[in-house]
């Protein structure tokens, strides 16, 4: 289990890469990586993600033991970063290796309605017209419920 929080952008190609060598036991692995997307018409300069070290990396920790305990995981990869960052991006990984596909995917779906709903991560988008705080979407909140 694997956490990091990290200003420099990371190579995705090179951390799942990394991720599977290590999994000689795993039937499966699922990757998923958030893109930093433009606003509607275009014209996002950047955007700023703020977190508390310390604070983001145990509650990032708290999650993926829960993962592994609720699926039949043998290992899980969490990378997110924060700071200022451009349209395209990577601004985060997860990865989760199993025996068997379904508990990778729900497990990779799980960490992933968590970092959008609950991680303490504050994200500012800026554009033309200044800075506005990105707010929570009541679709994030409603993907929890199933879990």
């Amino acid at each position: 289990m694997a956490i990091r929080v990290q200003a420099e952008p990371f190579d995705l190609g090179a951390e799942a890469d990394t991720f599977a060598a290590a999994q000689a036991d795993a039937g499966a692995i699922v990757t998923f990586t958030g893109v930093v997307r433009d606003l509607p018409g275009g014209g996002l300069d950047r955007m700023e993600i703020e977190h508390y070290p310390g604070m983001t990396e145990r509650a990032l920790g708290r999650i993926a033991a829960d993962a592994m305990a609720r699926w039949d995981l043998s290992d899980t990869l969490i990378i997110h970063r924060h700071g200022a960052m451009r349209a395209g991006d990577l601004i985060m990984m997860v990865a989760t290796a199993a025996r068997h596909r379904k508990d990778a995917f729900e497990a990779a779906e799980f960490l992933m309605d968590y970092l959008k709903s609950r991680a303490p991560f504050w994200k500012k988008e800026h554009g033309a017209a200044g800075g506005d705080w990105v707010a929570a979407r009541d679709e994030d909140e409603d993907a929890l419920e199933r879990w």
